[in-house]
């Protein structure tokens, strides 16, 4: 490609908030945070192609095949896609869907029908996400846990039970914030990696002519002798590069350099040797049935206890990075109006990103829970899983082409030769997951239909909202002038009213004035605005526009991984002359009472839908972070 039209690297400030931190500190940490869903995944990827559902037989042909399936998957989708090039798009060093998303908003505003198709896939690619989040704490905990089964039989009754006693602790857990437990999580994984690299390379020394699966001809020779077999065994190959969104996803933590050096120099090798460690195995045992190759690389039985520990462990941090990652999609979905106000708490008050969510905690373990009850083993669940994380990869791919046609304006064939490079991949790891559907992967797709509805539902029902309230919006001067020329009568003190969109005289205002017929003596008009970037610098969060006769224009923005707080704000104003004391301050919030019974073009069903999730929304009190004694709410009804 032309280096003119392709950015060498991203954003120059991608990497700024990270400057100070030393570069081996935050390449460690990565190991903990990003790659637990990559590095846990030999646990079941082999097994699943073997013994799985659709495994194929053990034998030298297939045994070359898939490694070098898996060894080339992990190198273009990995090493390629995502390291080398999906890492440029960050938002101000921010990645994941939404990012993509946002990037885009600006240049698409006059494109209503192409802006609307990026925002189902996007909501798409977020709801397949929450499906992944149910599947891996539940698939990852229960393959460590068999490990067991290698060293007795007795065991195999213990194994579903010690599950969901891992699991149930993990959540229950969470209200206390991540913390204490995230400073080890990279160590941990560091030892992972390493045990990882060390027990694949004893074997591939026992069974060197395994690395003939390194020549691609092997997956040449696969097909031809599996035929459509092969094709479906794709679905499980597929599982060894679960959790490579991580990688983009989570950038805004670390930056694209500790990422890249943590995965060339630890990850990467670590996996390849320990994939092809259990190939060689294999090699050497190819009469072998029903196993897991992950343990069989246990030098000596008496290190097969303390191997299921630190598997045990390293998916318990892989597991706590999918459901933090859950907690911050969601954030970003009730920023950017995709779901109802949530209860946010913050678990640390030096740390922005550490929240934790109460409602999105309990259904995802109810959910988990519920998984591990219901297939009991790792292999049966695996037929579950690889269907979120492939539609997720092709969605990212595709916007991902959007951004370097849009935001970066190359041209049109240098961006559809990546795309269907990036495709060629995606869609054949997502046609051979539609196999798997009958097998379990229907409930990834029942998981991630409910929560892009919801979604939809939820954007739509705002927006019938915003249109009804800005036909009773009366413009600013015509309100001054009246107010000039009817002069009601000024009590003292401040008044707050909240207004959705930030122009015109909100209802609540109206409302108030009609009833009481007096009005403080001065009075904010204050707007809450979403941010096309993940956050917003103090000094450009709050704008004050001056409108006379006391009244006043708060217009305060908050980027899409952040969290609204009006009191902040007030203290951001006072940096503009503007003291308010939050505690003799009165602030008045609309609160609707929703009809279903109206003549709007939404289907009647999901008109139910979005009352029951309005209903049901937190508080707007607590998530602005009010005191509720200074909190008037006017109520109306509203018909959809």
């Amino acid at each position: 490609m032309d280096a003119s039209v392709v950015p060498a690297s991203p954003s120059p400030n991608a990497d700024d908030h990270h400057s100070k931190t030393p570069l081996a500190y935050l390449s460690l940490a990565a190991l903990g945070i990003i790659y637990g869903d990559l590095g846990t995944s030999p646990l079941y990827t082999l097994q699943d192609c073997f013994f799985g559902t659709h495994g194929v037989a053990v034998n030298q042909t297939n045994i070359l095949g898939i490694l070098s399936m898996v060894f080339w998957s992990l190198i273009f989708v990995v090493s390629i896609k995502y390291a080398i090039f999906v890492l440029r798009a960050d938002n101000k060093g921010e990645g994941g869907t939404f990012s993509l998303l946002a990037m885009l908003r600006s240049r698409l505003k006059n494109n209503k029908r192409r802006w609307a198709i990026l925002t189902i896939l996007t909501a798409s690619g977020a709801s397949l996400l929450y499906g992944d989040g149910v599947i891996t704490p539940a698939i990852s905990v229960l393959s460590a846990i068999e490990g067991i089964n290698m060293a007795t039989d007795a065991a195999a009754h213990f194994v579903v039970p010690l599950t969901c006693l891992v699991l149930g602790s993990l959540f229950f857990m969470q209200r206390y914030g991540t913390a204490v437990i995230g400073r080890v999580f990279g160590p941990v994984m560091a030892v992972w990696f390493g045990t990882l690299g060390v027990l694949g390379l004893l074997a591939i020394i026992k069974q060197p002519e395994v690395l003939a699966a390194l020549n691609p001809v092997h997956v040449i020779t696969y097909f031809a002798a599996n035929g459509l077999h092969g094709t479906v065994s794709l679905a499980s190959v597929v599982l060894c590069i679960t959790g490579c969104e991580a990688l983009y996803a989570d950038m805004g933590h670390f930056g694209y350099l500790p990422i890249r050096l943590s995965w060339y120099l630890v990850v990467l090798p670590g996996l390849v040797l320990n994939y092809f460690g259990q190939g060689a195995y294999l090699l050497a045992h190819q009469d072998i049935t029903g196993i897991n190759p992950f343990y069989t690389l246990a030098p000596t039985k008496s290190l097969l206890y303390p191997l299921v520990i630190l598997a045990t462990v390293s998916t318990v941090i892989a597991s706590q990075a999918m459901i933090s990652g859950v907690y911050s999609l969601t954030q970003q979905a009730v920023q950017l109006g995709f779901m109802p106000r949530m209860r946010i708490v913050h678990t640390s008050e030096k740390v922005k990103g550490q929240i934790y969510i109460p409602t999105v905690n309990w259904m995802v373990m109810i959910a988990c829970l519920t998984l591990v009850l219901v297939f009991e083993s790792s292999s049966r669940l695996a037929a579950a899983y690889g269907f979120a994380v492939t539609a997720s990869m092709t969605i990212t791919s595709i916007l991902y082409f959007q951004v370097t046609r849009i935001k970066w304006n190359w041209p049109l064939w240098q961006s559809l030769l990546l795309l269907l490079l990036f495709l060629l991949f995606d869609s054949s790891f997502l046609t051979a997951n539609m196999f798997k559907v009958v097998d379990g992967g229907w409930i990834t797709i029942c998981i991630a239909t409910a929560i892009l509805t919801s979604m939809i539902t939820w954007r739509d029902g705002r927006a019938l909202l915003a249109k009804h309230y800005e036909l009773m919006r009366l413009p600013t001067d015509v309100f001054l002038k009246d107010l000039a020329k009817y002069s009601p009568q000024r009590t003292s003190g401040t008044a707050v009213f909240m207004s959705i969109h930030p122009k015109g005289i909100p209802h609540t205002l109206l409302h108030h004035l009609k009833h009481n017929e007096a009005l403080h003596e001065r009075v904010l008009l204050f707007s809450i605005l979403s941010a096309e970037t993940p956050t917003i610098d103090d000094r450009d969060r709050v704008q004050l526009e001056r409108l006379g006769q006391g009244f006043y224009r708060i217009m305060v923005h908050y980027g899409f991984m952040e969290s609204p707080s009006i009191p902040k704000a007030l203290e951001l104003l006072a940096l503009q002359g503007m003291a308010i004391d939050i505690y003799t301050t009165s602030f008045f919030l609309g609160r609707e009472t929703l009809l279903s019974t109206g003549t709007s073009p939404m289907a009647t069903w999901r008109k139910h839908l979005f009352v029951f999730m309005a209903r049901n929304a937190w508080n707007a009190t607590s998530f602005f972070k009010l005191p509720p004694d200074r909190v008037v709410e006017l109520g109306n009804q509203v018909e959809l």
